[in-house]
């Protein structure tokens, strides 16, 4: 089967910054693939590529014409007078027009830029020629999205709107879809459901992500930029990871071999009498090769060396203690009855979805925000950075290096003076960006800018509220390295549970009705534990237990038999359940489908719709049942302590 899209030797350059050089890829129908790389080596631009708003300097990029595509812009859709729901049908453009061009209607003259007044018109065309509804698919993703429909995008905060912008982008089924750091401004909840969509896409998908857990969970092929070159590696985060260092050993090895055969021949070249012989000026020549070679050659990037400014002083041993505190916001109930005891050293995760009062709880920890009721104690000789508040206060005017060295040249960073300028390059600025204001910055760029401002002050409180967006990946690994390291307490909400895994040791997590739970270990601890309780049945009590009885009931030794015999055949299920669902995918992408019969074509998407949310509860108790039997030999296989 050819490749969806084709990239052939693709070369493109803005001024004298070349993005990528002599490029190639393919993307094959039905792969999951996501493009990695820093901010600024041109992933956003190989995505204008692939949807063709952009067209290379030289190469090919071989796009047909019938491939039809939606994308996730990374930009927050604009509060705008739509409804969410109307947002959500101008996604539909593609998928419009296509039906229409299948029934000999005049198409939209430009599919992603129609109006929705343009889509309404053909949909009445479509309609009137026995043709098909987009209503029902419209309401389906708003359903499983839980859009609220009817209020208008300007009512919607900055999480729900990237809902909606995501709803838009799925709702037309497309060959291709573009996924642009499709989990900012998501919750862990929506993430989760964003996974299993994309796990279950029938298309090709391509995205952009700084999220190594939706990586891991959901690739199956990583793409990355590398000095211009857009490299493959097969498999999920991990794989990428052990694959791409051996890569890098390797090129190591060959570069030192090179060097030293360089070295060899320069060596020879500068004794001067034998090279003036004809019969070496062959070796002149190769040594002359070499050089061009060496020349060429581009040295991969300097990594991230982040610094925290410690403070000098430690902090009291009891660090916060909040003690009944409730509050609440908007007739919602954020906090009942909440007490903290927050020791120095401690590494807390905060975790929550959207809306929860996660940041809520932090300005009511450090004093920002009175409670309702209850009480903040705060500990001695606190000094605290605090991320969220820089970002507040950031003049978008100013230069980079005005915002980190207000107004001098040279600071100091834990004991050592460096200049302004030095202390950027550590977090991957040069020097000409170091000169330019931040308002022309990107996303990932800005918030390299606050921890650079945040990581100046001198701190044994650090709190850092969502300080992961928008990040590339090796400054999130550089990150998570330094916080590993960091002496002082740790305060962190986020909804990147990779970064929770690696930095936290502790988390707190937003549970119904105001009520805030204290855990030990990473984002995935908690849900281990979670998951556990939900599987394993909790045995039930008798209102008279036997007093003879004073031990426990041994665990049980494997799953019942009737669980068992559940397990045995949800394989079957599963697979019996993913034919139909194929089955009927191909009827629904054939040709004439959208001819026939507006109840039968309303009957077969619904029997989709059906079929595909049987498949996922099978999925979902098969892996239950997988789990718990996994646990029940696990605990069997330990020593009894006897």
């Amino acid at each position: 089967m050819p490749p969806l899209i084709r990239f052939d030797n693709v070369s493109v350059a803005f001024g004298e910054q070349k993005v990528l050089v002599e490029a190639t890829l393919g993307l094959e129908p039905g792969e999951r693939v996501c493009l990695i790389g820093r901010n600024g080596t041109g992933k956003s631009t190989t995505l204008k590529l692939l949807t063709g708003a952009v067209e290379p300097d030289d190469g090919k990029v071989e796009r047909p014409n019938s491939v039809r595509f939606s994308l996730l812009d990374q930009k927050l859709a604009e509060e705008s007078q739509h409804t969410a729901r109307e947002f959500v049908s101008l996604g539909m453009a593609a998928q419009l027009d296509r039906i229409a061009r299948f029934q000999g209607l005049s198409a939209l003259q430009s599919p992603d830029r129609a109006t929705l007044r343009d889509i309404e018109t053909l949909q009445r065309e479509i309609e009137a020629g026995g043709g098909w509804s987009v209503d029902l698919q419209v309401d389906l993703i708003v359903s499983q999205l839980g859009l609220p429909g009817e209020r208008r995008m300007s009512e919607l905060s900055g999480g729900w709107r990237r809902r909606v912008a995501l709803a838009q982008a799925l709702v037309s089924n497309p060959d291709l879809l573009l996924l642009d750091e499709p989990t900012n401004h998501l919750d862990i909840s929506t993430i989760e459901w964003l996974e299993d969509k994309v796990r279950h896409y029938a298309g090709t998908v391509l995205f952009v992500t700084h999220d190594r857990s939706f990586v891991e969970r959901v690739a199956t092929r990583i793409i990355d930029i590398d000095r211009g070159k857009l490299r493959s590696w097969p498999g999920g985060y991990a794989d990428y990871l052990s694959q791409k260092a051996r890569a890098a050993e390797e090129e190591d090895q060959h570069n030192a071999l090179f060097d030293k055969k360089l070295a060899v021949e320069e060596t020879w070249i500068r004794q001067g009498v034998k090279a003036r012989t004809t019969r070496n000026e062959g070796r002149v020549r190769a040594l002359e090769e070499l050089r061009d070679v060496r020349a060429a050659r581009v040295k991969r990037p300097r990594t991230a060396r982040i610094k925290i400014n410690e403070a000098e002083e430690l902090s009291g041993r009891k660090v916060i203690e909040a003690r009944n505190v409730s509050h609440a916001f908007g007739g919602q109930q954020l906090l009942d009855e909440f007490s903290l005891r927050v020791m120095r050293g401690d590494r807390l995760g905060i975790i929550g979805n959207n809306g929860v009062g996660k940041s809520t709880l932090l300005r009511i920890l450090l004093g920002e925000l009175t409670p309702d009721s209850g009480s903040v104690k705060l500990g001695t000789n606190l000094e605290v950075a605090y991320f969220d508040q820089l970002r507040r206060e950031i003049d978008p005017t100013k230069t980079v290096a005005e915002i980190i060295g207000e107004g001098r040249e040279y600071i100091t960073i834990q004991g050592v003076k460096k200049h302004v300028v030095s202390y950027l390059t550590d977090f991957l600025f040069s020097a000409k960006r170091a000169l330019t204001p931040v308002a022309a910055l990107s996303g990932g760029e800005r918030n390299r800018v606050i921890l650079a401002k945040l990581f100046t002050r001198a701190a044994n409180l650090l709190v850092l509220d969502e300080p992961t967006n928008d990040l590339d990946v090796e400054t999130l690994e550089a990150l998570e390295a330094r916080l590993a390291e960091y002496d002082g307490t740790l305060i962190v909400v986020s909804h990147d549970r990779y970064f929770l895994d690696a930095v936290v040791t502790s988390t707190l997590v937003f549970e119904s009705g105001g009520n805030v739970t204290r855990h030990a270990g990473g984002y995935s601890d908690w849900l281990e534990r979670k998951r556990t309780l939900a599987v394993v049945d909790t045995p039930k009590q008798s209102a008279a237990p036997s007093r003879e009885r004073t031990q426990p009931p041994p665990p049980p030794r494997k799953l019942s038999y009737l669980l068992q015999r559940e397990l045995d055949g949800l394989p079957a299920r599963i697979e019996g359940l993913e034919a139909q669902v194929a089955q009927l995918q191909a009827a629904i992408a054939a040709p004439d489908f959208y001819r026939g019969p507006q109840a039968e074509v309303q009957d077969r998407l619904a029997a989709l719709a059906s079929t595909e949310g049987d498949l996922d509860a099978a999925i979902e108790r098969w892996t239950a049942l997988e789990d718990q039997a996994a646990e029940i030999a696990a605990t069997r296989e330990q020593p009894s302590g006897d």
